[in-house]
């Protein structure tokens, strides 16, 4: 008696495999269908490629932080807009938000889980619980949790004006910060952030506006800077587009503003001649 390995007949799978006693034209016909079936399968069955939609902005500033984030939420690789008016911007408590890009249940979930781990540390030790260790927390969950596609950017200030330090070694006056987790759970900090699908062509919008001193800017200055870099990520990406969602976190909470359309965002949270604007720094 010997060992005997048969390969799988992918097209029998689906019910599409040339059958006994069928016409040479139409079993010729399924053959070639059979073939093209086996090959997409194979196509797509890409082990640990991990692929998120949308484009997801952070940048902290003096005073506090700016993110934002398209509204589509799409199927397919970007292929099929599911819905247009998608939120993917939630706050954490009153001094963070966290903005995602990925599977939507996945997000969700998070969310929900992340907001509750943190007010059970407020309620268990009787204070809030920093950005810091909300970061890493978030972090944990992720790489532990049942998130299988989720990249996110949590940003926020740190409460009774606690001071945080940038990447770049300087230190914010109310703490302002943007940690980038990563699908494995991995917590980085920087000045400014991108995810997604959109983020190159976002990375590359931000990084010819905000120039080096990042930090000195108020999030006057950064709303434009943010919604304008999801607007150039939605000019190319077509997982990304509709509108926008802009969430502003200072020490007096969390504001939250979504417009419909990208222009009339961009338009919106431009400075006006009545604010207070750096000096050198043309109104637009």
């Amino acid at each position: 008696m010997t060992d005997r390995i048969e390969s799988i007949d992918r097209g029998r799978e689906f019910g599409v495999g040339p059958r006994r006693g069928m016409p040479e034209p139409e079993r010729r016909c399924l053959e070639r269908e059979h073939r093209s079936i086996g090959s997409q399968i194979e196509h797509t069955e890409d082990a640990g490629v991990v692929k998120t939609g949308t484009t997801t902005v952070a940048v902290a500033g003096s005073d506090g932080v700016v993110l934002g984030a398209d509204t589509r939420a799409s199927v397919g690789g970007g292929r099929f807009v599911a819905n247009r008016t998608t939120q993917k911007i939630e706050p954490i408590g009153d001094r963070a938000a966290v903005a995602f890009s990925g599977s939507v249940s996945d997000a969700q979930s998070f969310v929900r889980q992340l907001r509750a781990e943190s007010r059970l540390y407020e309620l268990e030790h009787g204070t809030a619980i920093s950005l810091e260790s909300l970061a890493t927390l978030a972090g944990g969950l992720v790489g532990r949790g049942p998130y299988r596609v989720l990249d996110l950017l949590l940003a926020g200030v740190e409460d009774d004006g606690v001071e945080a330090e940038s990447s770049a070694g300087d230190s914010t006056d109310v703490g302002a910060a943007v940690y980038d987790i990563g699908p494995g759970g991995g917590v980085m900090t920087a000045d400014y952030a991108a995810s997604g699908s959109g983020m190159q062509l976002a990375y590359g919008a931000l990084e010819g506006t905000l120039g080096e001193a990042t930090g000195t800017k108020t999030v006057g200055d950064l709303r434009p800077i943010v919604a304008s870099a999801v607007r150039s990520a939605t000019a190319r990406d077509t997982a990304s587009g509709d509108g926008i969602t802009v969430a502003t976190v200072t020490a007096a909470g969390v504001e939250l503003e979504r417009f419909d359309e990208l222009e009339t965002a961009v338009e919106a949270v431009a400075p006006t001649v009545g604010d207070d604007v750096p000096t050198g720094e043309e109104v637009r």
